[in-house]
């Protein structure tokens, strides 16, 4: 599988490797191993490695996410510094376009989790399509350096996803299941809950 020769290529720094899965697949730029603990996508790869600075130049191009944190809350400078990669620590500090405080971040973070578990069929009682298939949730903690802080989340299964931007200090939520009409909807993330196209509160 395409990911997983990504995911070993990064892990044994062999950049090559890395740039021609990511030439077919850019979008797997922040990907890790499905099954993988330390939750290292190609950027902390290239932080662990102290790759050169051309390496982390060319994976920040492809869209790898400065912000994105491991299995265990470091982002790829952290791994620089802890490994004394001095060259990479300018390089991999993260350019943060829309500021947030910290907890506003943690908090729409957990609420927007929770609307996409009960999109994703969280809402029958049964067990949702992205805890189902392992998927990594988008962190909003990314979207504070992207020029435009909007991404789109596919949910295998759903036949749709989650088009997601940031406003201010709010999310706007579009999602849809392709499969059944009239699912469009948009709902809206605060720090402090979830707020439903209904008008309820999640």
């Amino acid at each position: 599988m395409e990911r997983d020769r990504l995911a070993d290529a990064a892990r044994d720094g062999d950049w090559p490797t890395v740039f021609r899965v990511l030439d077919k697949d850019p979008e797997w730029a922040n990907s890790g191993r499905l099954e993988g603990r330390s939750g290292y996508a190609p950027l902390h790869q290239a932080a662990w490695h102290g790759a050169s600075a051309e390496t982390v130049e060319r994976l920040v191009e492809y869209g790898a996410f400065r912000t994105l944190r491991a299995g265990d809350g470091t982002r790829p400078v952290d791994i620089a510094v802890q490994r004394g990669h001095a060259h990479l620590e300018a390089l991999l500090r993260p350019q943060i376009r829309h500021p947030l405080p910290a907890d506003v971040v943690t908090g729409l973070r957990a609420n927007l989790h929770r609307l996409i578990r009960y999109r994703a069929g969280g809402d029958t009682g049964a067990e949702d399509l992205a805890t189902r298939q392992g998927l990594r949730l988008p962190e909003v903690e990314a979207l504070t350096e992207l020029e435009l802080p909007h991404c789109w989340f596919p949910v295998p299964g759903m036949y749709g996803g989650f088009h997601i931007k940031m406003r201010g200090s709010e999310l706007s939520v579009d999602s849809w299941i392709r499969v059944v009409g009239g699912s469009e909807r948009t709902d809206r993330v605060t720090a402090d809950g979830v707020y439903l196209q209904e008008g309820v509160r999640l």
